[in-house]
């Protein structure tokens, strides 16, 4: 590797880890904004224009806030929790396909991604979500409280659940678009149609999945605070909570990112259109690729409205309603899904 691939690979890395802070940022902001227009309140509107800079407000009041750890907590792994969760967040950002690649030196080309196009990108997509439930479970744990243990199992138990039913949904996807590759997924459906239209089960069962993989309402059993004060993140405060937070919010945007990759075409603008025929570019141009990164964003900021609409509008489960939802109604239905696909495809060949 010479230094003109690292100084490539540390930009992409400095570019993706700022856009997904900024974003979650953001984020919050979003969620506020839209918590207050569901009931008919103002939101924010005090910190910079319209707001704009509560976020920012916001971080810098967890920066200044003491960082309490209770006496009989686990400290090593108290403040390694936090440090789990942000990380397995931003390293799924790595593997994104933000947009195509456009620009190419020395034979390789290269897009606004780290490595998009790895061969099992899919496969580390649903490894790095397994991983992640080891931050809240450490964070339950570590704290030596009821209340935080019992959000942690909750948890735990929560996402290797729903973990079963959005790999399979992944698995109908993949005999669809025949690549682990989540570019070689985005081609076949440039080439074919986008995979909403062929697996709208299997959507549906991602989508709700990734509610559960995120601990979002209605699947916030994990925090929630009529039973256990805060959940797993009880017994924290300062930046260890703010990380916390922040890598919550990093992960919806991730799974709407992946939603939008391997159901919406990614950067493709429009299903069965040429769109860089039509518009007389070549599809690896500047303009082009400008053009799919801001479709793909939009995609993925229609789902991220999506999580947040749902949280203000429908109750909490039952913790039985939640595993019920899980093995009794979703993981059948993905199994369905599956032998439906294989069929399907075994018939047209």
């Amino acid at each position: 590797m010479d230094w003109i691939q690292l100084a490539i690979i540390l930009i992409q890395a400095g570019i993706l880890v700022n856009m997904m802070l900024i974003g979650a940022a953001y984020m919050v902001l979003a969620e506020r904004k839209i918590a207050a227009w569901i009931q008919n309140r103002i939101g924010p509107n005090r910190v910079g224009p319209w707001g704009m800079l509560q976020s920012f407000a916001d971080v810098f009041k967890l920066y200044l806030k003491e960082d309490i750890v209770p006496l009989a907590a686990s400290r090593q792994f108290h403040a390694l929790a936090p440090v789990i969760a942000i990380g397995v967040a931003i390293t799924v950002y790595a593997i994104i396909p933000w947009s195509g690649p456009f620009v190419t030196i020395d034979g390789v080309k290269y897009g606004l991604a780290m490595a998009p196009d790895m061969n099992v990108a899919l496969l580390i997509v649903l490894a790095m979500t397994s991983v992640g439930v080891y931050g809240v479970a450490l964070a339950g744990w570590s704290s030596n409280s009821k209340y935080s243990l019992l959000g942690g199992l909750r948890s735990a138990a929560q996402m290797i659940s729903y973990e079963l039913a959005m790999g399979l949904s992944v698995v109908a996807v993949v005999l669809v678009s025949g690549s682990l590759s989540l570019v070689g997924i985005i081609d076949a459906q440039i080439a074919n149609g986008w995979n909403v239209f062929y697996q709208p089960l299997g959507i549906i069962i991602f989508l709700i999945s990734a509610f559960a993989e995120t601990n979002r309402a209605p699947f916030d059993l994990p925090e929630a605070e009529p039973e256990l004060v805060g959940g797993y993140h009880t017994e924290y405060s300062g930046m260890k909570f703010g990380l916390l937070y922040l890598a919550e919010y990093a992960n919806i945007l991730a799974s709407s990112a992946i939603i939008a990759t391997i159901y919406l075409g990614g950067w493709d603008i429009l299903p069965f259109v040429d769109e860089a025929s039509l518009l007389g570019l070549d599809p690896t141009s500047v303009p082009m690729v400008l053009i799919g990164h801001v479709v793909f964003l939009s995609k993925a900021l229609l789902f991220v409205f999506i999580f947040m609409w749902v949280r203000w509008t429908l109750p909490r489960f039952r913790y039985d309603q939640l595993m019920n939802l899980g093995w009794k109604i979703l993981l059948p239905l993905a199994l369905a899904n599956i032998a439906i696909t294989g069929i399907v495809l075994l018939l047209i060949g």
